[in-house]
């Protein structure tokens, strides 16, 4: 069996001189946990050892009594190897007890014979090996002790070692530190003579660089002065030249000397020109004879160049073209072979293409086109010139070193000539003085055509500038083609605008005549006046119409102005002319419906019934009053429609005024207000006209009801019936009338007048129908019965009067109310009418006086008691 000790259960005695060596052989068991060092755990032999505790004994081991033979020598070997890689204390301590105790060893337990059997009185042993374990022990642990010391002095030796080591080690690295350092100080001194070599080396070559550029401007200038001679020999002649300014390899060559030549001999004769002027002697004019003989060798050679340049282009040789722009760059920085390029491109020179132009925009309809139809025509011409100037530009790309300059020069001709020509035959601007008749389309066909064309020239314009035009100000080169047209764009619109609204009046004038001579004839048959025809009454329509065309001008104005200050400027002229229009249109038709009001009030004036007349002629002139009172309710109808109209009108002004004049107007100040005061003193007219109308109108109907109280309206309706019958309660005839009438004529008032308006004219009439009855009333006497059928009448005028909701006016008819009372009452008890309404005693006082027991009664002495009361 293998006994597993763990540390620390036990500590090895010192061991013994007389032990001899074992040699058991080694099994040793790790323990669970990190144990310290195998030496710390055998103190040497000043420390007491202490008693041995084994897992399989009972404890019983102290009371044994002490052996008296030696322990067994046991030989023993431990070598350093043992206690190397990975060791394990319980199999050496299992190696050491093997063979002393085989009966715990489970493979060899079964062979071993058990152990005698204990002697009659002696006591059995308890563990009988342990004197052998105890001799095995100490020997195991002196050799333990010796290996110990082996080890602490190879480890002292290694330390000597490991220091002299390190000294020695410590003295090199400081060695090598100052050899290093050394090595650093020589290569900063190499380095510092190297880059003063360097330096030398790069003055040295600056030195040389110098003169080479000095010998070869030397040689330059040589071949230059040479070549000056050349052309300052003989005028005109060209011929002695060398042979570089006549060999087609060495143009470009040719070329730099020329215009280097050129350059020098007109500075100096320039600079020596103005010594001469003032009073130079010295002044030397040698070299006039080389500026001619070189300006004509240059024009020579750009000719020469450009002609080459024209053959490459036709037949699409872009290298040679590209050889050629380079060259053609030195002759005024290649201004000329630009030109020439663009100027020669089909657009500007083929005279077909020119004159399609034209065709493609008007299309079919030819000089009659309108406005969309040369819009859709301007678009395919416009996109075929985009194509081509973006197929232009591809080829300028691979030619030209300065393309943006060419394609600069390009758009510009784009513009000035080919769309220029094509707006000239569009826009051909009509006199002020003589405008184009409205059948052709007036003024209004030129501004639209106008838009049109500003609006898609400017697309074409954002189209070119993409595909590239250089630092050309497109925008401002598009605006210059139309500043002639913007200038008086203002007073077109205006014009355009007025000729529009007398176009649409006469064409309300050509109805209105036409159904008046198809109803006139049959009026005057019956000998009625011929009444208000719908064509003559206002329109909303029209009006819409009126604001239709003012919606468009806008549009058009701020399509061609873009600066706050001029749109505003342009927006409130074109505005007022509607302000103008509309004021005109709703104040002419309210006039028109006022001349109706007057034709009714006048035939009531030539029918009226006098008092002594014969009763055939009163029957006629009472059946004239009523054909006077049918056109009088029909002029207040179509007036009140009118006034309807013109509110519904005014309130479209209104709208469109917010919704798109106020944003136009509001960025520039003062616009805004000034608008507003226009449009108020616009609307203020209009309002001053159907006020004018709305007091003809009471006056109609204040009329009608006079003529229905004086010829409905009985003696006998407010006295006693003579035959003694029961008096009648019900309203009066005329009262029925009279309410009838209100309430049939002033239903389309209800629905025509809103808010202030209508409560006015309620009111306004409400106080004079109260003066009217007031005044009718005074004409007649009045019994008992005759005052309850009064106050019968006066309850039916308040009831319809309520509708007017009119406070002022309830009250006025309540108190009629109770005026009526004092032909009720007995006399004596009139003075107590008065005492809760003071404010009717006036008026009670002459009603009092038409009670028909006033005399009788002797009413007027108590009423001069009462007041003198």
């Amino acid at each position: 069996m293998l006994i597993e000790i763990r540390w620390p259960f036990f500590v090895l005695p010192p061991a013994t001189a007389s032990a001899a060596p074992l040699s058991i052989p080694c099994r040793l068991v790790r323990p669970a946990q990190p144990e310290p060092s195998l030496l710390t755990h055998f103190p040497d032999h000043t420390q007491t050892p202490l008693p041995l505790s084994l897992p399989d004994l009972p404890g019983r081991l102290a009371a044994m009594p002490p052996a008296n033979d030696p322990p067994m020598a046991l030989p023993l070997t431990l070598d350093l190897e043992d206690f190397k890689g990975d060791f394990s204390f319980d199999a050496l301590f299992g190696n050491l007890v093997d063979e002393l105790l085989p009966e715990f060893r489970g493979d060899d337990a079964a062979g071993v014979p058990p152990p005698p059997p204990p002697l009659l009185g002696a006591a059995p042993p308890v563990f009988p090996a342990v004197d052998e374990l105890l001799g095995l022990f100490k020997h195991s642990c002196k050799e333990l002790v010796d290996l110990r010391r082996q080890i602490d002095k190879r480890l002292q030796n290694l330390k000597k070692e490991v220091a002299t080591q390190d000294a020695k080690h410590r003295k090199t690295l400081g060695e090598l530190e100052k050899g290093v350092d050394g090595l650093f100080d020589s290569f900063a001194r190499l380095d510092s003579r190297i880059s003063s070599v360097g330096q030398t080396a790069a003055k040295i070559g600056d030195h040389l660089q110098s003169a080479e550029s000095q010998r070869e401007t030397a040689s330059q200038t040589i071949d230059l002065i040479k070549y000056l001679m050349e052309f300052n020999s003989t005028p005109g002649d060209l011929m002695e030249l060398s042979p570089l300014f006549s060999d087609d390899s060495r143009v470009a060559e040719a070329a730099s000397i020329a215009q280097k030549l050129r350059s020098f001999a007109e500075e100096d004769v320039g600079r020596h020109g103005v010594a001469s002027a003032v009073g130079s002697a010295n002044a030397s004019r040698g070299l006039e004879v080389a500026v001619a003989n070189l300006q004509e060798y240059c024009n020579e050679l750009e000719n020469r160049l450009l002609s080459r340049f024209d053959t490459a282009s036709q037949r699409r040789e872009l290298s040679t073209m590209a050889e050629c722009a380079k060259i053609l760059s030195q002759f005024n920085r290649g201004t000329s072979a630009m030109q020439h390029y663009v100027a020669t491109r089909p657009m500007f020179i083929d005279v077909e293409i020119m004159n399609t132009d034209i065709q493609v925009v008007l299309g079919d309809d030819g000089p009659e086109a309108d406005s969309s139809t040369i819009e859709e025509g301007l678009s395919i011409l416009y996109k075929e010139i985009a194509d081509t100037v973006r197929k232009e530009a591809t080829t300028i790309m691979a030619v030209f070193p300065s393309p943006n300059e060419v394609m600069s020069i390009l758009v510009q001709r784009v513009l000035e000539q080919r769309v220029t020509a094509i707006l000239d035959k569009l826009l051909i601007r009509p006199s002020l003085a003589s405008l184009p008749p409205i059948e052709e389309g007036g003024l209004l066909h030129y501004l639209r055509v106008l838009a049109v064309a500003y609006d898609k020239t400017k697309e074409l314009a954002k189209e070119l500038q993409s595909i590239g035009c250089g630092d050309l100000d497109i925008e401002g080169l598009t605006e210059s083609i139309y500043v002639s047209h913007k200038d008086e764009y203002t007073e077109f619109e205006q014009a355009s605008v007025r000729q529009l609204y007398q176009s649409k009046m006469a064409e309300l004038r050509a109805e209105a005549r036409q159904q008046s001579d198809s109803t006139g004839s049959i009026g005057r048959a019956k000998g009625a006046s011929v009444t208000t025809s719908p064509q003559q009454l206002l329109s909303v329509t029209v009006v819409n119409e009126f604001v239709r065309w003012n919606e468009e001008a806008i549009s058009r104005c701020t399509l061609l102005f873009s600066q706050p200050t001029t749109v505003a400027a342009n927006v409130r002229s074109i505005f007022a002319c509607l302000l103008d229009q509309v004021s005109q249109y709703l104040t002419e038709g309210l006039d028109r419906a006022r001349e109706s009001l007057n034709e009714a009030a006048v035939m009531r004036d030539k029918y009226g019934i006098g008092t002594s007349v014969s009763r055939r002629l009163a029957a006629a002139a009472a059946s004239a009053a009523e054909a006077a009172a049918a056109q009088g309710e029909s002029s207040f109808r179509s007036f009140m429609i009118a006034v309807q109209r013109c509110a519904s009108s005014v309130a479209i002004l209104q709208q469109y005024f917010s919704n798109t004049i106020s944003r136009l107007l509001l960025p520039v100040d003062g616009a805004h207000p000034a608008a507003c005061e226009d449009m108020g003193s616009a609307v203020s007219v209009v309002e001053a006209a159907a006020h004018k109308g709305l007091l003809q109108c009471i006056d109609t109907v204040m009329c009608e009801v006079e003529r229905l109280l004086s010829s409905e309206q009985k003696a006998t309706d407010y006295r006693s019936p003579d035959d003694g019958a029961a008096p009648d309660h019900r309203p009066t005839n005329a009262c029925i009338r009279i309410v009838a009438y209100l309430s049939r004529v002033l239903e389309v008032a209800f629905s025509a007048l809103e808010g202030l308006n209508k409560q006015s004219f309620l009111t306004e009439l409400g106080n004079r129908l109260h003066k009217g009855l007031l005044n009718h009333w005074q004409k007649f006497t009045f019994s008992p019965s005759g005052g309850l059928r009064l106050k019968r009448d006066i309850t039916e005028y308040g009831e319809f009067v309520r509708s007017f909701n009119a406070p002022s006016i309830d009250e006025k008819f309540e108190l009629l109310g109770i005026m009526a009372n004092v032909f009720i009452v007995a006399p004596e008890s009139l003075a107590s009418l008065f005492e809760g309404s003071p404010s009717i005693r006036k008026d009670a006082l002459r009603f009092i006086q038409l009670r028909d027991d006033y005399k009788t009664a002797k009413i007027a002495s108590m009423l001069n008691s009462i007041m003198s009361e």
